[in-house]
């Protein structure tokens, strides 16, 4: 090959080797993402954030303080109370996939840019010093769920820009210089919960806002005037003080009066007559007289009705407030403007530990409206923002009830949201069910798992809203390592659900008589830990908890296990939906496929749970179902086969799980027999508190531990 010749190969291979390189020099995170974040920073001028540079870089891989990432997408900034200045800029717009964006409780300045990008969420810019106008840009972002502008140098009229907003939930627009009247295109926040707007200039009246479905509502300091629309006396947290309303109650007008019979009127008084004979004329003085009395008993009538109208009027204001207070929810938006926001709920997260929100995949598509949830058409309520004490969580707003108060440890998710989460409760989401409602799988947009329990509403126990409540108020009230967390609830369009943590390996029940990889892994010594963390779930429950919670229900497909095996137990606390019929009903060996006691006569206590523990255990021992109609006469019922062997040595060594190989030593087989003895006693008396098996189990856990058994449970 010539010099010419190689020089052109040589170029040609330098050529191919830096076009093949391009597509991998840039950085993990989108290029357009990382040019926008690049411009705010700039625009902030150039704070000392962690990992932010005002060029190039990558925010995703690198972890960029406050930036929250889907793969290569920027999904959040939630940078708070970091002595912000400077501007936002003009490119926002150009983030690809962001949803929130909060930067509260800084000094940023300027005005709020005109061109915002359309996947924005939620928009948290309170506590700052922005300037000018709200942009009627907003009009744009059809997505919004929340917004907070409280607490800034805002002025000019509100943009008559909210018709695309069918799904803002909190709005804030307090402690500004807003001015004018509320714009018409109000009407069409028809999820509006939460809106905040005292100590502004804004004027006129309220009728925009008297059709939407607010639980908060504070207009203080303003200058709204004309009488309060009646609908709006309802709203649980109504807070009006501050502005001239036409507070002045007009008496109806009293009624004309008929003239007295016999008598004539004062315009009807007739002149002297052929009739009248001897009788004296009429004289001015007497038909004066005769004025006079009507007059004064037409007073004593109208201030009768007015007397009357006021104490009507003072009822129903009593009543009303009455009603507004027994209403009132617990929810402390907007509330403490410069304060820090923080995150309350399990399903959000902290500022110093932000879970990442998904790419929106579409512009929000309706959910389906399938499988017995019967709901009006809404909009979808998304994921939840992070929880600042001056925004409410959009997932906590379904309406409350007249009357109750609904829980604070627990999230209230909407029906819509759930909807979402599990593509509309659809039989690939469907985990499983049992007497009390089925499970499904719900996966958050940040790829959370949850397990969703949708519980049969036909129990006596749901059929008011204050029972339901009260029941979640109970369970949420649970906690231990092994039982599964309550983490939200959801009462809307009567429906009856509970959410609670997901555990990836399923139910011992699966694990057990699967053949999948999972089955492989319960050795011996993690059957040990399995039973442990069981055993402790029920010594909590009987022992700890006042008063005292009697499972009813407990079975292997009611014993949970996560990522390394460890216990979480199901169910607890639902006892109460389990008809009394639903146990004495089930009789002889029936019994048994539920895991009951036969000998409890009907009453379920903390022994029937011992012995329905004694059962699991033989499970885990022999690998068997409770029941299994495949098998002969004598076997099919694992108590009764299994209650004649445990204390025949050789026979218990045939009944071990053949899977097991050998892998356990005579004596601890020997003492996990004895336990499973103790349990199933038929004499309920006889059987040990769940602490003393706990104690029985604890030594053969401790001395034959398992890299399966998790560290916290010794």
């Amino acid at each position: 090959m010539d010099d010419a010749n190689l020089k052109i190969f040589a170029f040609v291979v330098v050529g191919l080797m830096t076009f093949f390189s391009v597509p991998f020099s840039h950085g993990y995170t989108y290029d357009q993402d990382v040019y926008a974040i690049n411009n705010l920073y700039v625009a902030l001028g150039s704070p000392p954030l962690p990992g932010w540079i005002p060029n190039g870089g990558d925010p995703c891989l690198e972890g960029w303080q406050g930036v929250q990432c889907v793969i290569s997408n920027i999904t959040g900034i939630v940078v708070n109370a970091a002595n912000l200045g400077g501007v936002l800029g003009d490119k926002l717009v150009n983030f690809s996939s962001i949803i929130t964006i909060d930067l509260s409780n800084n000094h940023i300045g300027g005005s709020i840019p005109d061109n915002l990008p359309p996947t924005i969420r939620r928009f948290f810019l309170s506590a700052n010093q922005f300037t000018g106008s709200i942009p009627s840009s907003l009009s744009t972002l059809a997505l919004l769920s929340d917004m907070s502008l409280n607490n800034n140098l805002l002025t000019g009229e509100l943009p008559d820009a909210f018709q695309a907003l069918t799904g803002l939930i909190n709005l804030d627009l307090s402690f500004n210089n807003l001015s004018g009247q509320l714009p018409s295109t109000f009407v069409s926040l028809s999820s509006l919960a939460t809106f905040h707007v005292q100590d502004n200039q804004l004027s006129g009246t309220l009728n925009v806002l008297q059709d939407l479905p607010l639980q908060d509502l504070n207009i203080e300091n303003n200058l709204f005037w004309g009488p309060v629309p009646v609908k709006m006396l309802s709203i649980p947290n109504f807070k009006k003080d501050g502005n001239p309303f036409n507070t002045t109650i007009v008496p109806s007008p009293a009624p004309l009066l008929p003239p007295l019979a016999g008598k004539p009127t004062s315009e009807e008084t007739p002149g002297p007559s052929i009739q009248d004979g001897p009788h004296p004329k009429r004289t001015r003085k007497s038909i004066s007289t005769v004025n006079i009395v009507w007059v004064v008993v037409g007073v004593i009538i109208l201030i009768i009705c007015v007397i009357v109208g006021l104490m009507f009027c003072a009822r129903c204001e009593r009543e009303s407030k009455a009603d507004r207070t027994n209403k009132r929810q617990e929810i402390d938006a907007y509330k403490a403007p410069k304060e820090r926001p923080k995150f309350n709920n399990s399903s959000t997260e902290s500022s110093n530990q932000m879970k990442k929100v998904p790419i929106p995949k579409e512009v929000v598509q309706k959910p389906k409206e399938e499988h017995e949830i019967d709901m009006p058409e809404m909009g979808v309520i998304l994921m939840p923002p992070p929880a600042e004490k001056v925004i409410v969580n959009p997932m906590s707003h379904p309406k409350t009830p007249k009357n109750l108060d609904r829980p604070t440890s627990v999230t209230a998710f909407t029906v819509a949201s759930l909807q979402q989460y599990t593509n509309s409760f659809g039989q690939e989401n469907l985990i499983g069910g049992g007497m009390l409602g089925t499970v499904y799988r719900a996966e958050l947009p940040d790829g959370k798992l949850l397990a969703v329990k949708k519980l049969d509403t036909a129990s006596p126990k749901l059929q008011t809203d204050k029972a339901f409540l009260e029941l979640v108020s109970s369970i949420s009230k649970i906690r231990h390592a092994n039982i599964v967390e309550l983490v939200g609830y959801c009462a809307e369009h009567k429906q009856r659900l509970l959410v609670y943590e997901y555990c990836n390996n399923g139910t011992l029940y699966d694990a057990m008589h699967s053949v999948d990889e999972l089955n492989k892994k319960l050795s011996w010594n993690a059957r040990i830990w399995i039973a442990l963390g069981a055993a402790r779930a029920l010594e909590y429950l009987h022992e700890v908890c006042q008063p005292p919670i009697v499972h009813r229900n407990f079975k292997s497909a009611n014993i949970l296990l996560d990522d390394e095996l460890v216990v979480r137990v199901s169910d607890c606390g639902l006892a109460s939906l389990i008809s009394p019929g639903s146990v004495s009903q089930l009789s002889g060996h029936l019994n048994f496929l539920n895991f009951s006691d036969p000998h409890s006569s009907g009453t379920y206590t903390s022994h029937s749970d011992v012995y329905s523990f004694g059962i699991v255990m033989l499970e885990l021992l022999t690998g068997r179902k409770c029941y299994n109609s495949s098998l002969p006469r004598g076997e099919q019922y694992l108590v009764e086969w299994a209650k004649r062997q445990l204390h025949d040595f050789s026979s218990l060594q045939r009944m071990v799980d053949p899977s097991l190989s050998g892998t356990y030593t005579l004596k601890s087989l020997s003492l996990f027999a004895d336990i499973i003895s103790l349990c199933v006693q038929d004499d309920p008396s006889f059987r040990p508190p769940m602490s003393e098996i706990v104690q029985k189990l604890l030594p053969m856990a401790s001395s034959r531990r398992s890299n399966i058994g998790p560290s916290n449970m010794t």
